[in-house]
């Protein structure tokens, strides 16, 4: 643009500099606080809406509302977002989808973003049955963590949520991951009552043997995605298990993020809980997410939303993208409405990302 700079931040990702920018993008940006003192440094990026499962808490089968590719943000485009969220105080990035695993040269993206002074931790959410061809790839480009879903170890349930049979996919993916010394591997699995409540101390178990983090996951009404079906308490099912297993509160730093964690004695493995229903914890709430179109969503539980994306093909320069994040982060809602108002958000959880 006229009167422009380009300044380089790392090996493959750039920000377009206007000539206003210094004062007014930058002053005090070490930290993003919304308007509730909540100090915003976790950032959540969709690489894509696509999902080669059918998880019905995340997506109906029958479902087609998907963006066109031409929408989704470039990986130039999705760099320099995340580079400015950077410079704003975001420290932590996990990239999501649907399955990002699905997003072509994704250790491309992951190279680049890893290598973004300021940026500590790089993770990634996948259902896991590609993980295997593309381990090796995320471990070298500087992925730091993966979380992984798994909501059954048993291959009919396995079918019955996602409505694929690729179990074995997913198993091979794990190991291979604990293989490569990833610096954590965390299993979510998201309780459904009558579904896959029963499983619970398996899975535990399971995650003692190869030295996991196991997090128990409530459902949220999300896109109507969970109305009219019964929830799992996972507060109380929390307890039951500390109990039970004898587990260890566990107190040193972390990034956790918002679950309650447990040690289990005598073992690498480790217990969460997110409770977004049963006692949510929306006082601590540190994210953002960005959708694929580079839409910024300040909360999940609300439909307030940035077009981003639409900015930067727009040529909007660093600095008005800058005031548009403080401005979206300052007016983040302080919690969500799903106890009273879950009808409220039509997204599904693929289209916001995960």
């Amino acid at each position: 643009m006229p009167g422009s700079r380009t300044r380089r931040t790392s090996s493959t990702c750039w920000i377009v500099m206007g000539p206003e920018q210094g004062a007014r993008a930058w002053a005090g940006a070490a930290q993003l606080k919304d308007g509730f003192g909540r100090v915003i440094d976790y950032l959540r990026v969709s690489v894509t809406d696509r999902c080669d499962m059918r998880c019905s808490y995340c997506m109906p089968k029958a479902f087609k509302g998907f963006q066109e590719p031409a929408a989704w943000l470039s990986h130039q485009e999705m760099c320099r977002l995340v580079s400015l969220f950077v410079r704003l105080g975001i420290s932590k990035v996990r990239l999501t989808g649907g399955e990002p695993l699905l997003r072509r040269n994704l250790p491309d993206l992951v190279r680049s973003m890893s290598s973004l002074a300021g940026l500590e931790d790089l993770s990634l959410s996948t259902n896991g049955a590609h993980l295997v061809a593309h381990a090796h790839a995320l471990k070298a480009a500087g992925l730091h963590r993966l979380n992984i879903s798994l909501d059954t170890l048993t291959p009919e349930r396995f079918h019955e949520i996602t409505h694929r049979d690729c179990l074995e996919d997913v198993l091979a993916g794990i190991q291979l991951a604990r293989q490569l010394g990833f610096r954590m591997v965390k299993i979510n699995m998201v309780l459904q009552a009558g579904v896959n409540d029963d499983e619970v101390d398996d899975m535990l178990q399971f995650a003692v043997k190869n030295g996991l983090v196991l997090r128990l996951i409530e459902t949220m009404p999300v896109g109507h995605a969970d109305l009219g079906k019964t929830a799992v308490d996972v507060t109380a099912m929390a307890r039951r298990l500390v109990k039970k297993h004898h587990l260890i509160p566990h107190t040193e730093p972390v990034r956790t993020g918002p679950a309650q964690s447990w040690r289990v004695p005598g073992s690498s493995a480790m217990l969460g809980v997110i409770t977004p229903m049963s006692q949510h914890f929306c006082a601590a709430c540190n994210r953002l997410r960005l959708g694929v179109d580079g839409t910024l969503y300040p909360c999940l539980g609300h439909n307030d939303a940035t077009p981003l994306g639409r900015m930067v093909r727009s040529g909007a320069s660093d600095a008005d993208l800058a005031d548009a994040i403080r401005l979206a982060v300052a007016n983040k809602p302080e919690r969500h409405e799903f106890h009273e108002r879950p009808e409220r958000v039509v997204r599904f959880m693929s289209a916001t990302g995960g």
